[in-house]
């Protein structure tokens, strides 16, 4: 009998061994581990937390009521200074020693970039990266889930409205990486569309930005509208550059800097700034997802803003794919489970995926900055 109870022992060893080595990483009986590399610090820091903010007000929420099949969201976050070298190395750290499931809500074109090969190679998702580049959208990438509209929609929307009202002669000025290209080449698709030439086309250095020259430049050519393809401190110190020098010209930007933060840095600036959104307004409560998200932001102490609902719109999309992935989720069933999703509205934007399209929507809206530094439509 006691040899009984040692082969028992040892068959019940073996198994759980086993069930253990067959388990996907970053999944326990209690948790599921998300990674995250994002510019905690540098010159997107401000709409980074805002988002943060959102995405965690959401997993908190459903961690509350049990989490996804009894295990809770751990979302785990590295600080990449808004550096494309440092995100890769924060993903494959994340990937390799800290061996989380997903990774989530990156931020920036050529930090994605940065980590596809790593994606790639370890089958690893990445849920609703913050960039709309089209590099990133076609072909379609296997691992990779977008929520938000891309750049291309959001330019071209932009220069739609331009056109409404009367205005021509439209520039742009674009920081000299992956995600000012994009733009570039979106703001020239639209032109092309409505059969109009840029006004001026003036660049800046991401890393050594010469405001200065950029401005001299844009001031000579005096375009009617201005297009600025850049990030969040960056676009500020551009616009208050602009201002200084005595230029009226009307200014848009895009999603990116959509964030109370952007308003309040750029002060007296910001007055008839126009920003693309590609969510629903958060404050909107005629909507089921603005109600939604005023009643959990105002629970959590989450400031309402346009980068916040973001944030907690990508949340959502996750912890739905996760459910859908069933009991014993793996990154290919995340990755199937997220495909499956066809016409899911949230209460203001539909998200729907296949396995040809990971973007989840065309979403584009645009709203200026009045008096006393609020977005209006």
């Amino acid at each position: 009998m006691k040899k009984n109870i040692l082969l028992i022992g040892a068959m019940l060893a073996v198994l759980a061994a086993s069930a253990l080595a067959s388990a996907e990483e970053g999944i326990s009986d209690k948790l599921i581990l998300i990674g995250q590399t994002v510019g905690l610090t540098g010159t997107v820091a401000g709409p980074v937390q805002e988002m943060n903010a959102g995405a965690n007000a959401y997993f908190n929420l459903v961690n509350k009521k049990g989490g996804v099949f009894g295990r809770k969201i751990e979302l785990l976050t590295m600080d990449d200074q808004f550096d494309p070298a440092l995100a890769a190395a924060n993903a494959e750290n994340l990937i390799r020693k800290r061996h989380v499931f997903a990774l989530f809500q990156g931020r920036g074109t050529p930090h994605t970039l940065a980590i596809l090969p790593l994606l790639a190679t370890y089958k690893v998702p990445l849920i609703a990266p913050s960039t709309g580049a089209l590099a990133l959208r076609q072909p379609v990438n296997h691992w990779v889930f977008h929520i938000r509209a891309d750049y291309k929609d959001e330019v071209s929307k932009i220069i739609e409205q331009f056109t409404t009202i009367g205005i021509k002669a439209i520039g742009i000025v674009h920081v000299d990486d992956s995600f000012g290209q994009d733009g570039l080449a979106g703001f020239n698709q639209a032109l092309a569309l409505h059969k109009l030439t840029p006004a001026v086309v003036a660049q800046f250095s991401r890393a050594k930005p010469d405001y200065a020259a950029a401005v001299n430049t844009i001031m000579q050519a005096n375009p009617q509208g201005l297009i600025i393809v850049s990030s969040s401190n960056q676009t500020i110190e551009l616009i208050k550059a602009l201002r200084a020098a005595g230029s009226r010209t009307q200014i848009m930007t895009l999603s990116n800097n959509s964030s109370e933060s952007f308003i309040r840095d750029l002060g007296v600036a910001s007055k008839g700034v126009i920003i693309s959104q590609v969510m629903p307004s958060p404050n909107l409560v005629t909507t089921g997802l603005g109600d939604e998200f005023m009643k959990v932001a105002k629970a959590s102490g989450t400031t309402v803003s346009y980068a916040a609902m973001e944030g907690y719109v990508n949340a959502k999309v996750l912890v739905e794919g996760l459910r859908r992935a069933g009991p014993n989720p793996t990154r290919e069933g995340l990755v199937t489970a997220l495909e499956s999703i066809k016409h899911l509205d949230l209460g203001g934007i539909v998200i729907t995926y296949d396995e040809k399209d990971h973007s989840a929507n065309k979403f584009v809206e645009l709203t200026i900055i009045g008096q006393g530094g609020r977005f209006i439509k």
